[in-house]
């Protein structure tokens, strides 16, 4: 089976109709920490992510950086502006040594005029990814920095071996940026929670001990 078919929207293709895609598109593998798509670049092709995670970021002329999201294997980036012909919206850098397959704009709009069902099943994610931004608004505008560093750490945190540890390396500079703060008020934050027993850390992930604090 094409690998494709493990992805949302190539789901409904047919094993044949996968394949033909596939054979279309390129394999790319890229190391850690290498930005694969600049923010403003043009926009030619649309990536899917066969293996490792990319952080999505913006940043401004003086280098600040917040984070918008994560992705990882099955995911895809890149649609966005093949659909308006708009420069691309957001950058992209390897948190992991990262497989891709990149499928040109060409290809991709063939393949929705050809399987109508393709599109609706961008439209669906399109709408998911849209309610996830809304959601982040929402925490930046009105949670305090406590309730978004807790808020972080539990979207990362998944049970392992009986505790609840964040699925990747998450360090202050790494939340600070995902939640619109400075490192220092971050560190404070963490420090107090490892304190009180709330976390612990295990290698360079976080377990949660027990129920974070409603507020700080």
């Amino acid at each position: 089976m094409s690998i494709l078919k493990t992805v949302s929207i190539f789901a409904g293709l047919t094993d044949d109709e996968a394949a033909a895609l596939e054979e279309q598109a390129l394999k790319r593998r890229v190391q850690k920490n290498t930005i694969v798509i600049n923010e403003g670049d043009d926009s030619d092709s649309m990536y899917i992510i066969l293996k490792g995670r990319v952080r999505v970021y913006l940043n401004d002329a003086n280098g600040k950086e917040v984070v918008i999201n994560d992705m990882g294997e099955n995911d895809y980036f890149g649609e966005y502006a093949l659909l308006d012909g708009s420069k691309r919206s957001a950058s992209i850098i390897t948190a992991e040594e990262c497989n891709f397959l990149i499928i040109s704009k060409e290809i991709i709009l063939n393949t929705f005029r050809d399987n109508p069902d393709t599109a609706f099943s961008l439209i669906g994610d399109l709408v998911n990814r849209i309610r996830e931004l809304t959601f982040t608004v929402k925490n930046l505008a009105l949670m305090d920095v406590y309730g978004r560093v807790a808020n972080t750490l539990l979207s990362f945190a998944t049970e392992q071996d009986g505790l609840i540890i964040t699925e990747i390396r998450l360090t202050q500079q790494d939340i600070a940026n995902r939640v619109g703060a400075s490192r220092e008020m971050v560190a404070r934050i963490m420090k107090d929670l490892e304190t009180g027993g709330y976390i612990s850390k295990k290698g360079k992930h976080i377990v949660i001990n027990e129920t974070l604090p409603l507020g700080y």
